[in-house]
């Protein structure tokens, strides 16, 4: 059944949310490259962990939202198998060879690196010939609700008492250095580290998800290569507004830098999107439908995917390390 059209209202709402995304997105750093890059090379799991934070915020938005009523159908969850691990591995390789995941590709184009403007088209061009030419067996679908779902107005009072926990007293402790202003410019600095940064990916991302349905732009690029076509230009312009977020995001941290492409790097993002095209479809989903929605629901397949793509990517940075080869571009 095709969703209905959100009203404008419900749309300006959701375009104000991917743009704050988008910000958050640039600001925060989160791409799962250079979060393994960081636990490969310094032994710290920070940015994993906020990552793993974006996912407990998307959780406790959803409970509460069951709690409410106001949850809408959510996406199909699937059995793990084999072809969940080749899926990963091929995100992960793909992410790798990228330079970034589809979080970080969209902060390099946000940040002027037009070469992954190539990322979206090798990552629909790798959708295409999973569904046209290597047709591998479905994924088989499960039919039982998230146990997320069993008790959702316990889950939602946990999460509220967790948020609160939180959030105020960093609001209390920037009242007290100084008033308003002075917590004004505290929070522009403080709430871009990268653990504050995916609470508001997650946040921004469950009240889009609420108001408009599934919009990922990776998604959105999945569906095209499958021939199913729906909402294309509220999901194209929510597309656009991360992208405009994302640029914000690097025009005020002062990371634009507009970059010329090489051919060299625009054909790693074009190699480098593809296999994740492939991979998403073998999983099926990419990692920011893992963070935002499989890890948050737990479902089984979705934390597999995520950790044999992480092992991946370490992986092939090990061996870079190891048996270096000339730079890439």
């Amino acid at each position: 059944m095709t969703p209905a059209m959100p009203t404008p209202a419900a749309l300006l709402l959701a375009v104000t949310c991917v743009l704050l995304m988008g910000y958050a997105v640039q600001r925060g750093a989160t791409c799962t490259v250079a979060a393994v890059d960081e636990w490969v090379g310094k032994g710290s799991f920070r940015r994993l962990a906020s990552m793993g934070e974006a996912s407990l915020w998307v959780a406790g938005g959803l409970v509460v939202a069951q709690a409410l009523h106001m949850l809408p159908a959510m996406p199909a969850a699937y059995a793990a198998s084999g072809w969940t691990v080749a899926g990963g591995v091929l995100l992960g390789l793909g992410a790798w060879i990228n330079g970034a995941c589809v979080f970080g590709a969209i902060a390099r184009l946000g940040s002027g690196e037009w070469a992954y403007a190539a990322t979206p088209l090798g990552y629909y061009a790798g959708c295409r010939f999973v569904r046209q030419v290597w047709n591998p067996p479905a994924p088989q679908p499960l039919e039982a609700p998230s146990v997320l779902f069993a008790a959702p107005e316990l889950l939602a009072a946990l999460f509220l008492l967790i948020a609160a926990w939180r959030v105020l007293p960093a609001v209390m402790r920037g009242l007290r250095t100084g008033g308003p202003r002075r917590a004004w410019e505290r929070w522009r600095t403080d709430v871009w580290q990268p653990h504050a940064a995916t609470s508001v990916i997650g946040v921004t991302f469950v009240v889009s998800l609420l108001v408009v349905g599934a919009w990922a732009y990776t998604e959105l690029l999945s569906d095209l290569a499958s021939g199913r076509v729906h909402d294309v230009g509220v999901r194209v312009l929510l597309f656009v507004a991360l992208l405009v977020g994302a640029a914000l995001g690097g025009y005020t941290a002062g990371r634009w830098r507009s970059t010329p492409p090489s051919l060299q790097r625009v054909a790693l993002c074009l190699a480098g999107g593809a296999l994740m095209g492939c991979g998403t479809l073998l999983i099926p989903g990419s990692n920011d439908g893992l963070i935002l929605v499989g890890m948050p629901l737990l479902r089984p397949y979705a934390w597999l995917a995520f950790a044999t793509m992480c092992v991946a990517i370490g992986t092939a940075q090990i061996a870079r390390r190891r048996w270096p080869v000339a730079a890439r571009a």
